[in-house]
């Protein structure tokens, strides 16, 4: 449809990309200045006007696009892991992820909707697009959280301006690159920098609706930079779910599926398993279960072969492991496994398995986002439910047992978007995602995430006579 194109390029200014597995600089990306989005901004909205009116061309664009980021999904997953950290075959589940998540929502399209009330008139509903939108992405599912909001909003004719973490820019730079192939001029952007360039574009009065996934304060500011311009806001913040094991658990026979629902890209997944609570007379086989496959997961840089889990991506967010970890020490838990920095280059932490912790220690109460896991006994059900209710998060959580009708009356108490029975943090393309509480605000995901971009337009008109 196009030539090939480049990712917005910029004042020519550039910051540094560090790998985690070594912590040191191995590429660089452009630095663009905030008051550069304007003509971004523009191009963008100048672009909509023709993406907006042909369903069956988006639906063409988008599908092409799926079968590039195929097509280039070595290239991309080498990237994603050098930037990213995460084992290789974790970047090409990543890319194969981007690629569905296209593919469904190129099928999606804004259907007319009649009106039915009983009135001598004939109403209907037509979806509309709302303009440009701005997806602000976080470092650790780089290319699927992007898509996660390319997809619905290019699907339901909308352009998009995307802005990934100055950790991780590189790969959602080439992923826009190669999407754009597919896609006419400027509907598609890719802007690269550090801040206030993804405050500038939050509070951009071109933008119309602006979709997040971070951090609670961060996603804060992005709603008060969105009201300036009233535009529209999705946000997908913080989690810290809780597994809850009933007194029937097969402890063998889920400890894998636990241990990588916790541990699965390095623990930094915002519905990941952060807390998991045990009835007593189990807690100690528990805990050695668990204790067992962190001392037995391979350790190492994501293109080393054989590597399970990689390093935390960034340093900041290892000294933020680090102080979790260490006050939980200090308050009385104990590191059965791991507990600290692996003594390596790069931005490296042990698995590690806590248990004995007070239940009001910050690696608790807060989000750790990183291969730590306390582990809490329980006296009875009623105790474990409200320990798992008892935060300002509500993303996930899960119930384990061998009885599913009493997984399922517990999983029915629990106050969160989504719950789980013997697994977690397994989602459909298909599916609502959302979080209640500070866990984020409006849906992402399925016909709901699709609409989410659209408005709706309502014509009424008399009924022939």
């Amino acid at each position: 449809m196009t030539r090939p194109r480049r990712a917005a390029a910029g004042s020519g200014e550039r910051f540094a990309v560090l790998d985690p597995a070594t912590g040191e600089a191995f590429d660089e990306a452009p630095d663009q200045r905030p008051e550069e989005l304007d003509a971004v901004v523009d191009r963008a909205h100048e672009a909509w006007r023709g993406w907006r009116t042909d369903s069956v061309q988006r639906t063409k664009a988008l599908t092409a696009a799926a079968d590039a980021v195929e097509a280039a999904g070595a290239d991309l997953a080498r990237l994603l892991t050098r930037e990213q950290g995460k084992p290789l075959s974790e970047s090409y589940a990543e890319i194969a992820r981007t690629a569905a998540r296209l593919r469904y929502f190129a099928e999606l399209a804004p259907r007319v909707q009649p009106i039915t009330d009983g009135r001598p008139v004939h109403s209907e509903i037509r979806w509309r697009p709302l303009g440009p939108v701005a997806a602000i992405v976080p470092w650790n599912f780089p290319l699927q959280l992007a898509s996660a909001k390319i997809a619905p909003a290019l699907a339901a004719g909308n352009t998009v301006v995307v802005k990934p973490s100055p950790f991780t820019p590189l790969a959602t730079r080439l992923l826009g690159s190669v999407m754009s192939t597919a896609l006419p001029e400027d509907v598609l952007t890719v802007v690269t920098g550090r801040e206030p360039l993804g405050a500038r574009l939050a509070s951009h009065p071109g933008i119309r609706h602006v979709t997040f996934t971070g951090s609670g304060p961060t996603g804060r500011a992005v709603a008060r930079s969105a009201a300036a311009s009233l535009a529209r806001v999705t946000l997908e913040l913080g989690g810290n779910d809780a597994a809850i094991l009933l007194d029937d658990v097969d402890v063998e026979g889920i400890a894998d599926r636990l241990f990588w629902a916790a541990f699965r890209n390095c623990g930094q997944v915002c519905m990941a398993v952060k807390r998991v609570y045990v009835p007593a007379r189990l807690y100690a086989d528990v805990v050695e279960a668990l204790a067992h496959r962190a001392k037995s997961t391979v350790v190492g840089a994501g293109l080393a072969p054989g590597s399970r889990l990689g390093p935390v991506n960034n340093a900041p967010q290892l000294a933020r492991v680090e102080r979790r970890t260490a006050q939980a020490l200090a308050d009385g838990a104990r590191a059965v496994t791991g507990g600290g920095r692996l003594d390596r280059p790069g931005y490296f932490f042990a698995p590690t398995i806590l248990s004995d912790v007070p239940p009001d220690s910050p690696v608790v109460t807060e989000e750790q986002f990183g291969p730590v896991l306390p582990v809490l006994p329980y006296r009875s059900v009623d105790e474990a439910v409200e320990a798992a209710n008892g935060t300002r998060f509500g993303l996930g959580g899960s119930v384990w047992g061998t009885d599913l009708d009493a997984a399922e009356a517990v999983a029915g108490r629990l106050e969160c978007g989504t719950a789980w029975i013997n697994h977690h943090a397994e989602l459909s393309l298909a599916q609502p995602f959302a979080g209640i509480k500070e866990s984020g605000v409006g849906v992402a995901g399925g016909p709901w995430g699709f609409h989410g971009n659209l408005r709706p337009f309502v014509v009424h008109r008399p009924e022939e006579a």
